[in-house]
């Protein structure tokens, strides 16, 4: 089968204003462009343009072979997550736009990526020049384009795994069943990405980025309107996008399952001690020995771990050990999964430290950057540490469950990563000695958690 990259893009001077879309089809294996598409708009917003962009790539792929797949590539993260059903539609304009790039070709062979300004210039290009060529009063050619001059060939690659045929819904349940299969429960709501709708976007119009101010002049493709766009997209990016019934199948694909693993108890876990990666490295105690064997029991009761890894600390190498000998399975240690670095306070409860360092305590309760006393780990260090771990796992274990045998801010830092939550919400979740969660990450780079503190299986 015939294989496709669109990549489309929509613009707006005046949002709304003068506008315009661009698109590009080229060949997925070889990276040469086949199609360019541009057209001025007369008086539009930037979403709507986007989406005109969108309508025209797919149109366009389509008439050069009906059969093919397809992999649509654009900066507008409202697009991708809106046509992904993700996000809901709302606006009036852009709704039947939606429906008819749905109907273009069959759900299953589209996918979506949302990809960086910077790497969405030739659409951009087309883009400015059909609304240049407007504003002339003219319409906007393919032999007078220059948009490929000053872009490199769209870089080879197959599409990403495609989601399952049907609407986002279906794929959404296939996902809280792949989470309950892991965790071994039900496929309840839980919380997280399973269930439930988007709130709109604040400001009005569904915004996720490209136009310049209301009443500017500038191009998309200027410094004001990328800075725009960037400020929008992360805006976007920081809502908790949740699946919902939409044009388009979500772009799941097989997902690397996180059960996470909190250790079990230590002589400092009841007395609620500060116990992190630079202080004396406790073993288990009795009893979260015990603790770790009715884990193991209850996995291999389940049979859905395939593999384990764990953090370098004792405590979590006990955990991990007891728990994989019962599954028959090896531990892999992963220095990445290492519980924050607590400095001074290491060994002290939280009320010692309040008497010993309020003003550093303070500050750390404040801001993720903040270090506690004597050089340890902020939660921002400690973040960006368990993210680039996250991602080098998930590549790693793509389309298989792995049991991550670690402590409370890695598990609590993968979950609010996942959720898009903010560093705030660290302080705002407990987590008791061995319980589990679960995380699947998708092809797309979204996720869903369940996240339900089970300990049943210590009862």
């Amino acid at each position: 089968m015939r294989e496709f990259i669109v990549e489309a893009d929509g613009g707006s001077r005046g949002n709304p204003g003068p506008a315009g879309y661009g698109a590009v089809v080229s060949d997925a294996a070889t990276g040469e462009t086949l199609v360019e598409a541009a057209e001025y708009l007369g008086v539009a917003t930037n979403n709507v343009a986007e989406y005109r962009g969108l309508l025209a790539g797919l149109r366009a792929a389509r008439e050069l072979d009906p059969e093919a797949r397809v992999h649509v590539r654009m900066d507008s993260k409202l697009v991708i997550e809106q046509m992904t059903g993700r996000w809901k539609i709302k606006h009036p304009a852009m709704k039947p736009l939606a429906a008819q790039a749905a109907l273009v070709f069959p759900p299953e062979r589209v996918t979506y990526e949302w990809i960086p300004r910077a790497q969405n210039k030739h659409a951009d290009r087309l883009a400015n020049e059909a609304m240049d060529a407007g504003k002339r009063g003219e319409a906007w050619s393919a032999a007078t384009s220059r948009a490929a001059l000053d872009t490199p060939p769209a870089r080879p690659a197959a599409p990403g795994p495609a989601g399952p045929p049907g609407d986002a819904a279906a794929g959404a349940a296939r996902a809280r069943a792949a989470l309950a299969s892991a965790a071994g429960g039900p496929p309840t709501a839980g919380t997280g990405t399973g269930t439930g709708t988007l709130p709109e976007v604040a400001g009005g119009e569904e915004t996720a980025g490209g136009e310049a101010a209301p009443g500017g002049e500038a191009a998309p493709g200027g410094e004001e309107a990328a800075a725009l766009k960037a400020d929008a997209d992360v805006r976007a990016a920081r809502a908790v996008a949740t699946p919902t019934a939409g044009w388009a199948p979500a772009d799941l694909g097989p997902p690397a399952t996180f059960v996470l693993l909190r250790h079990g108890e230590t002589p400092l876990t009841p007395q609620k001690r500060f116990s992190g990666s630079g202080g004396s490295d406790p073993s288990l105690s009795s009893v979260g020995r015990e603790q770790a064997e009715k884990v193991g029991e209850f996995l291999a009761r389940r049979g859905t771990v395939q593999a384990v890894v764990a953090s370098p600390l004792a405590r979590t190498r006990e955990t991990a050990g007891i728990v994989a000998a019962r599954l028959g399975l090896d531990v892999t240690v992963e220095d990445g999964l290492r519980e924050t670095d607590f400095g001074a306070w290491e060994g002290l409860t939280f009320g010692e430290v309040r008497e010993r360092h309020p003003d550093d305590l303070n500050a750390w309760l404040s801001s993720p950057d903040a270090e506690p006393t004597g050089g340890g780990e902020s939660f921002a260090a400690t973040a960006a540490r368990v993210a680039a771990t996250r991602d080098r796992l998930t590549a790693e274990y793509r389309g298989r469950t792995v049991l991550l045998v670690t402590h409370v801010t890695p598990i609590k830092t993968l979950v609010r990563l996942a959720l898009g939550a903010p560093p705030e919400a660290l302080f705002r979740m407990e987590l008791s000695a061995a319980s589990l969660s679960a995380v699947a990450y998708y092809a797309d780079g979204n996720a869903s958690v369940r996240l339900f503190n089970d300990t049943s299986h210590l009862r």
